[in-house]
């Protein structure tokens, strides 16, 4: 899809349709409805008066504009917003999604939003192309039939006015993020089969040359020097070998006197069985995403690497299969963590939080001061908080808070959980340092005490993302399937701090 902004105003726009956001309750009579229904002859404020438009949050009307000459655009979309008051970019972003749905299953070819959100034009242009390009994501890459052959060949952003060289960025920035997004959920679609540790390397092999970052690939032999057996000890069931992938991005001029790096690290698990603890048979073909945070990292060093900020980031992702075999770990196994720290294994089905443990004493040991690790790691977030918000756990209040700030300017919900110190004693094992489970109780925050025994002397905090990674249900705006959560978090977040680098 081809992207461009516009200044000018929509009346001069050549596209076949134009997309136009309404508040609910708006009336036709003032500002700009009221300069819309003059030039459709009536027709706003008669769709208003019947109430067949509202204005409600993705409530849609579709309309032909035949024979009229004070527009060019041939087709007309409006979308509904909700509460003028709540209107942010988040909302912007859902509505650019919604259009860009509704509109390519009409076969529109070329289109036009115009957002009416007031504020920055860099930052609004920016949101409107992420939500047109993450809407257009479909995860039917295998099928032969039914499939959504449409495609809209040409997005244009409408910002009246505006500053062109401005709105030029920001539909940059949006489409990288946009495309970034969709190569986390791309990954995290494909089956087990297809995305191994090996084709994950291969994945970060292909955006490193291609984007220019720096890349690093362990095999098993150099984790058995690193002493990784934690990370190791989970790959043990599987014909396919571990790999531990890490992508760097250096700015060309890094801030002086800074010795400062931040890291994310991503669970990769490229097929959960659940090992020797077997999952149960129903749905378990939708473990291929329990290595969403893996493909989360990778596409935001993706992202990062075309958006170029002014400080260093590191991207590590572990890679394993878990599955049973005459070689798999067994519970009650013992194994010992790069850091030399044992783990009496309870559950092989606990594994996420075995290879974030190596990896994440690995980041620190390439010098990572401050890290955020993600993961599908527990069923249990799922049932403290459905798939609206994101768990998020740490160490340093100043870096939840931020990532929770950073959530909220990217239209990602993240909620903090507790970790007091008496949670640890949950994890405390009568024949080794610490068990991998915790019991019943507390799951989600159980796990996190585990990888804060690995996150000692760092700024740190973990997102459980596994009841938001993946949507049961399609939205206006959005494909069922990988969501792709927590790319556009990570890219907010670089770009805070790249900023305060900068003063």
């Amino acid at each position: 899809m081809r992207i461009e902004s516009t200044n000018g105003s929509y009346r001069d726009l050549e596209v076949q349709a134009l997309a136009i956001a309404v508040f609910k309750d708006e009336k036709a009579d003032d500002g700009f409805l009221k300069d819309l229904d003059a030039i459709t002859g009536g027709v706003i404020k008669s769709l208003i008066d019947s109430e067949e438009l509202q204005g409600k949050e993705a409530e849609t009307v579709y309309l032909h504009l035949v024979g009229n000459d004070q527009i060019k655009a041939q087709r007309l979309l409006l979308v509904g917003v909700g509460e003028r008051a709540d209107y942010t970019t988040t909302e912007v972003s859902q509505m650019a999604g919604t259009a860009l749905r509704g509109l390519r299953a009409k076969n529109a070819k070329s289109v036009a939003i115009v957002s009416r959100l007031e504020g920055n034009p860099e930052e609004i242009a920016s949101v409107v192309v992420e939500g047109a390009v993450m809407s257009l994501y479909d995860p039917d890459k295998y099928r032969t039939s039914d499939k959504e052959e449409r495609q809209i060949e040409k997005l244009v952003v409408v910002m009246d006015g505006a500053d062109e060289t401005g709105l030029k960025r920001g539909t940059e920035r949006g489409r990288i993020i946009g495309e970034s997004v969709n190569f986390t959920r791309d990954l995290a679609n494909e089956p087990g089969a297809y995305m191994t540790p090996t084709n994950m390397a291969e994945r970060a092999r292909e955006i490193a040359t291609e984007f220019g970052l720096n890349l690093d690939v362990l095999d098993e032999a150099r984790m058995e020097q690193e002493g990784m057996g934690s990370l190791l000890c989970v790959s043990r069931g599987s014909d396919e070998p571990a790999q531990l992938i890490i992508l760097k991005y250096t700015p060309s001029s890094a801030a002086e006197g800074s010795d400062d790096l931040l890291a994310f690290v991503g669970k990769g698990i490229t097929f959960d069985s659940g090992g020797i603890s077997l999952k149960p048979g129903e749905n378990m073909e939708l473990m291929k995403y329990d290595m969403t945070g893996g493909a989360t990292v990778m596409g935001a060093m993706r992202a990062i690497a075309q958006l170029k900020p002014a400080i260093p980031v590191l991207g590590v992702v572990p890679c394993s299969e878990n599955l049973p075999s005459g070689k798999a770990t067994k519970p009650g196994d013992v194994v010992r963590a790069m850091t030399g720290k044992t783990i009496e294994v309870i559950n092989t089905d606990a594994e996420g939080r075995l290879i974030l443990a190596d990896a994440i004493a690995y980041a620190k040991k390439l010098g990572a001061t401050t890290i955020i690790d993600m993961a599908t790691l527990t069923g249990a977030v799922s049932i403290a908080l459905g798939d609206i918000n994101t768990a998020v756990l740490g160490t340093d209040q100043e870096l939840v808070d931020e990532i929770i700030t950073a959530g909220k300017e990217a239209g990602e919900k993240f909620w903090q959980l507790p970790l007091d110190k008496e949670y640890t004693k949950q994890i405390k094992s009568d024949i080794a340092d610490i068990k991998n489970v915790g019991g019943r109780k507390a799951g989600t925050i159980t796990a996190a005490a585990f990888l804060k025994e690995f996150a000692e002397g760092v700024s740190w905090a973990h997102l459980d993302i596994a009841g938001t990674a993946w949507a049961d249900d399609a939205k206006p705006f959005r494909a069922k399937g990988p969501t792709g959560i927590a790319v556009r978090t990570l890219l907010r977040i670089v770009a805070r701090a790249a900023q305060k680098c900068q003063g």
